[in-house]
C-alpha cells in the first residue's frame, strides 16, 4: 500500500477539498493561480509566463499540462517546479527541451481539456499530462476521468500527430473507499495502455506524506519535494525527448 494511503486520513482529504477549489495565495507572497474556466484565447494559463522559452531555445517543446502539482503553488521561484527542474535535467544530459508549464490550480481533468485548444495552438512535440488529482479529491467520477484523458490525448494527436505523451498518474484520498481509489489507480494505466503512451504511474511517489517533502499545507510539495518529482519522471522522459530530438533535432 502506497504511503499516501496510509498517511492521508479523512480530516486530510476534507481539507484538501476546501483548499484545491480556491487556489489559496502561497505563502511569502508566491502568485496564486487562477482556480477553474479556461482562458481566453489569447491568455497564457498560470505559469505559462514564467517558463516561456528563450527566442533562441532549442529542443523539442515539451507541454506539462496539469495543476497546483505543476504550477509549483506556494513555491517562491518558478525554477523550483518539477518541470523547470526536468528542463535543467536535460540540458546536463545533452537532450535540451523548450518547457512550456501549462499547469493551473484547481483543474480538473475536464478543465484541461476545456483549455486544450489554446495549449495545442504551438508545438508541443511531447506532451507531460499531469490532471486527475482534483477529481479525485472531489470524488468524482472515474469513468469521466478516463473519457477526458483519452481525449487530451487523442486532440493532441489530431493537432500535433508525431507528438510523444506521457501520462502522470495520481491516487485518490482513502476516505472515498477502497472500491474508487482502485478505480481510480486504474485509470491511468488503462488508459496509456489503450492510448500507447508512456505512464509515470504515482507523481508523488517518495514525497506524498513525507513532511519534509511538503508544505504546512500538507499538499503541496516543497522546492526538495519538486526536486524528487522531477527524479521520478526524468527516467519516463528522457527517451520521448530523444526520440523527439531525432526527428527534429531543430
Amino acid at each position: 500500500m502506497p504511503r499516501w494511503f496510509r498517511v492521508l486520513c479523512p480530516a486530510v482529504a476534507l481539507l484538501l477539498l476546501g483548499l484545491q477549489g480556491c487556489g489559496p495565495e502561497g505563502p511569502e507572497g508566491a502568485t496564486r493561480d487562477d482556480a477553474g474556466g479556461s482562458p481566453p484565447p489569447d491568455a497564457a494559463p498560470a505559469g505559462a509566463e514564467a517558463s516561456a522559452p528563450a527566442p533562441d531555445a532549442v529542443g523539442p517543446r515539451v507541454v506539462f499540462l496539469g495543476t497546483s502539482l505543476t504550477a509549483g503553488l506556494g513555491l517562491r521561484r518558478p525554477a523550483d517546479r518539477w518541470p523547470e527542474r526536468l528542463d535543467v535535467m536535460a540540458d546536463s544530459a545533452g537532450v535540451p527541451i523548450r518547457v512550456m508549464n501549462a499547469g493551473r490550480s484547481g483543474d480538473t481533468s475536464a478543465g484541461g481539456l476545456a483549455r486544450l485548444d489554446w495549449v495545442l495552438q504551438d508545438t508541443v512535440d511531447v506532451l507531460v499530462l499531469e490532471l486527475g488529482a482534483n477529481d479525485g479529491l472531489r470524488g468524482q467520477s472515474t469513468e469521466a476521468l478516463a473519457d477526458n484523458l483519452r481525449a487530451i490525448v487523442d486532440r493532441t494527436r489530431e493537432a500535433w500527430p508525431d507528438a510523444r505523451v506521457l501520462l502522470v498518474g495520481m491516487e485518490a484520498p482513502t476516505n472515498l473507499g477502497a472500491p474508487y481509489t482502485d478505480r481510480f489507480r486504474e485509470v491511468f494505466a488503462t488508459v496509456a495502455e489503450e492510448r500507447g503512451t508512456a505512464l509515470v504511474p504515482f507523481l508523488l511517489d517518495g514525497v506524498a506524506g513525507v513532511p519534509e517533502l511538503n508544505q504546512a499545507d500538507r499538499i503541496h510539495p516543497t522546492a526538495e519535494g519538486h526536486a524528487r518529482i522531477a527524479r521520478t519522471v526524468w527516467p519516463r522522459l528522457e527517451p520521448l525527448v530523444r526520440q523527439a530530438r531525432e526527428e527534429s533535432p531543430a
